[in-house]
C-alpha cells in the first residue's frame, strides 16, 4: 500500500490528497488509491503531438451566410492530443456553454512570442466557436504565486504580489495589442485558495509566502491550481482544455490524475496544444540569448503584423521567427488594409444600389472565399490557408479598383462592397480587422520608419530632390534616391498626382525571399 500511495503522490504532482465520497465524507488517502485511474487514462502522450497535416480535411456542406446556421451544417474537427487524433467536435452541452480552460502565465518577467503564439491559438479557438454560434466560457488563469515568482521578487527586493501583478497588466496590454479578445473569467491563484487548499497538503518554507490551511501554513503548487480553478468555473467536466505542448507532461497529465482523484466524474472532452517558437531556427531560450519578448517585437512592427506571422504557421507545427518572415508578413498586412481602404473610400464617394443583384463572377470569389475559409477552418483551424484564401478576392478587388477593365466593369461598386463585406468578416475571425484602416496603415508606416531609421520629412525631401532630379533629367541621380530608400524598406510609388512611399521589404532581403 505504501508503494501504491508514493505511485499516486507522484501521478497527482507529488502532493498528498484528501479526497471526498459521493455522500460528502472524507476518504484518507490510502483508501483513494484504488478509485484513481489506471495510468492509461491520464497518460496524455507517449510522445510529442504530431504535427499538422494538411492531408486530411474536415467534410463540410456548402454554407452561403457570413455566419454558421443555427444547424451547424460546417463541422468542426479538432486534434485531440489525449486520443492523438482529429474528433468532431461535439460539445458536452449542444444547448448550453463551451467551457473552455487555457493554462495561464506565471508572471515574474515580461511575456514572450512563445506566450502570444499560445494566446492567439486560443484566441482563434475562442473567435471561430462563436463564429459557428456557440456561447463560450473561456477561462484563463494566472499563477500569480510561484517559485520563480518568489525568487524573482528576492532578486529585485521587491514584493512579490506587487510584482506578479505588474507582470500581470503588461500581459494584458501585450494581449489587447494583439487584439486577443478579454476571456470569460481570469482567475488569480492567490484568490482562490480555499478551493485549492480543498485538494493539497503542503508546508510551508520560511521567507515565503503562505495560508492557514486544515494542515498547516503552506502555498498552492504548480499543478493543482488549475485542477481547482478549472473546477470552479467549469465543473470537473468541461469541453476543452488548451495550452502550449510543453505543459503536457508533467502539468496536464498530473492534472487529470488529481482532478479523476477529487471527482471519480472529472472529463475533460479535448486536450488541445501548440506547438513551440524556434528563433532562427533554434530553440527560444534566455541562454542562448534569443529571448524574443513580445515589447521587443511590437516596438517595431505593428502588433498585428505578428498576429498575422503566427497564424502564417498551424497552431500545432513549429514555427520559427525570423525578422525576415515578419517583414514579409508586414508588407502583406500593408497591402491587405490598403486595398480595404481604397475600396471603402470609393464606395462611399460614390452611390452604389445594393438592391441589386451582384456579377455572377464576384458571387463566384464571395463563394469560394466562404467554402475556403469555413473548410480551412473547421479542419483543426488551418489558419494559413483561410489567410491564403483572401489574396485572390484582394487581387480582384485591386483590378475593379486601379486598371481600365476594372474600372468598367458592370456593378463594380457593388462588388467592391461585397467582397470587402466577406473579407472582413475573415479578418474579424482571424482578429486581424483593425478599428480603422487608415489607423492601422498609419502605425504601419511610423514602424516602418523606426525600423528605417529616418523620419518621414527626410522620406519627404528625398522625394523633392528626387522630383527635381527626374526634372532636370538627372535619372541617375534619380534612381539613387529611389534605390536608397529601397534598401532600407521605403518604396517610393510614381502616380498622376506625385509621388508617395509607402513600407516595402527591404531590398536586399527581397532578393532573399525571392530565392527561397
Amino acid at each position: 500500500m505504501a508503494a501504491a500511495a508514493a505511485a499516486a503522490r507522484r501521478a497527482a504532482g507529488l502532493l498528498p490528497l484528501l479526497l471526498s465520497s459521493r455522500s460528502g465524507a472524507r476518504i484518507p488517502l490510502h483508501r483513494a488509491v484504488s478509485q484513481i485511474p489506471p495510468p492509461c487514462s491520464y497518460r496524455l502522450l507517449s510522445q510529442q503531438a504530431k504535427p499538422f497535416s494538411a492531408s486530411a480535411s474536415a467534410s463540410a456542406s456548402a454554407s452561403a451566410s457570413n455566419g454558421a446556421t443555427a444547424e451547424r451544417t460546417r463541422e468542426l474537427h479538432l486534434y485531440n492530443t489525449k486520443s492523438r487524433k482529429k474528433e468532431q467536435f461535439r460539445p458536452r452541452d449542444p444547448g448550453g456553454e463551451v467551457g473552455m480552460y487555457v493554462c495561464g502565465i506565471t508572471p515574474y518577467d515580461d511575456s514572450h512570442i512563445g506566450h502570444a503564439r499560445a494566446y492567439v491559438a486560443f484566441d482563434v479557438v475562442y473567435r471561430y466557436l462563436r463564429y459557428l454560434d456557440y456561447e463560450v466560457r473561456y477561462v484563463r488563469n494566472f499563477t500569480d504565486i510561484d517559485d520563480k515568482i518568489i525568487a524573482r521578487a528576492n532578486q529585485l527586493g521587491e514584493d512579490p504580489f506587487n510584482l506578479s501583478k505588474r507582470f500581470s497588466d503588461d500581459f494584458l496590454l501585450d494581449m489587447a495589442n494583439l487584439q486577443c479578445l478579454p476571456p470569460s473569467v481570469e482567475p488569480r491563484v492567490s484568490d482562490h485558495i480555499d478551493e485549492i487548499i480543498n485538494m493539497i497538503k503542503q508546508a510551508a518554507k520560511d521567507g515565503e509566502p503562505w495560508w492557514d490551511s486544515p494542515w498547516g501554513p503552506g502555498r498552492p503548487g504548480w499543478h493543482i491550481e488549475c485542477s481547482a480553478m478549472s473546477a470552479h468555473y467549469l465543473g470537473h467536466s468541461f469541453d476543452i482544455h488548451g495550452g502550449g505542448e510543453d505543459l503536457i507532461f508533467p502539468h496536464h497529465e498530473n492534472e487529470i490524475a488529481q482532478s479523476r482523484a477529487a471527482c471519480c466524474d472529472s472529463t475533460i472532452n479535448y486536450w488541445i496544444h501548440n506547438g513551440f517558437v524556434n528563433v532562427n531556427s533554434q530553440k527560444m531560450s534566455k541562454s542562448l540569448g534569443n529571448f524574443v519578448t513580445i515589447r521587443k517585437v511590437i516596438e517595431m512592427y505593428h502588433p498585428l503584423a505578428l498576429r498575422m506571422f503566427l497564424l502564417g504557421t498551424h497552431y500545432r507545427s513549429p514555427i520559427n521567427y525570423t525578422i525576415e518572415q515578419l517583414n514579409v508578413t508586414s508588407d502583406r498586412l500593408y497591402y491587405t488594409y490598403q486595398t480595404l481602404l481604397d475600396c471603402e473610400e470609393i464606395c462611399q464617394q460614390q452611390q452604389s444600389n445594393t438592391g441589386n443583384s451582384l456579377p455572377a463572377n464576384t458571387l463566384n470569389y464571395i463563394q469560394k472565399l466562404h467554402e475556403e475559409f469555413e473548410t480551412s477552418m473547421s479542419d483543426d483551424l488551418h489558419t494559413s490557408v483561410a489567410l491564403a484564401a483572401i489574396s485572390e478576392p484582394l487581387k480582384v478587388m485591386n483590378d475593379l479598383l486601379h486598371t481600365r477593365k476594372g474600372k468598367k466593369q458592370d456593378k463594380r461598386l457593388e462588388s467592391l462592397s461585397a467582397l470587402e463585406e466577406k473579407i472582413r468578416v475573415v479578418l474579424s475571425v482571424l482578429g486581424l480587422l483593425p478599428s480603422s484602416y487608415h489607423e492601422a496603415l498609419q502605425q504601419l508606416r511610423d514602424k516602418a520608419l523606426r525600423r528605417a531609421s529616418i523620419t518621414e520629412e527626410l522620406v519627404v525631401q528625398k522625394i523633392e530632390e528626387r522630383t527635381a532630379a527626374r526634372k532636370a533629367k538627372q535619372y541617375e541621380k534619380s534612381d539613387e534616391i529611389r534605390k536608397e530608400l529601397a534598401a532600407i524598406g521605403i518604396a517610393l510609388m510614381d502616380g498622376p498626382d506625385g509621388t508617395t512611399w509607402r513600407p516595402s521589404l527591404p531590398i536586399l532581403e527581397e532578393a532573399v525571399v525571392a530565392k527561397t
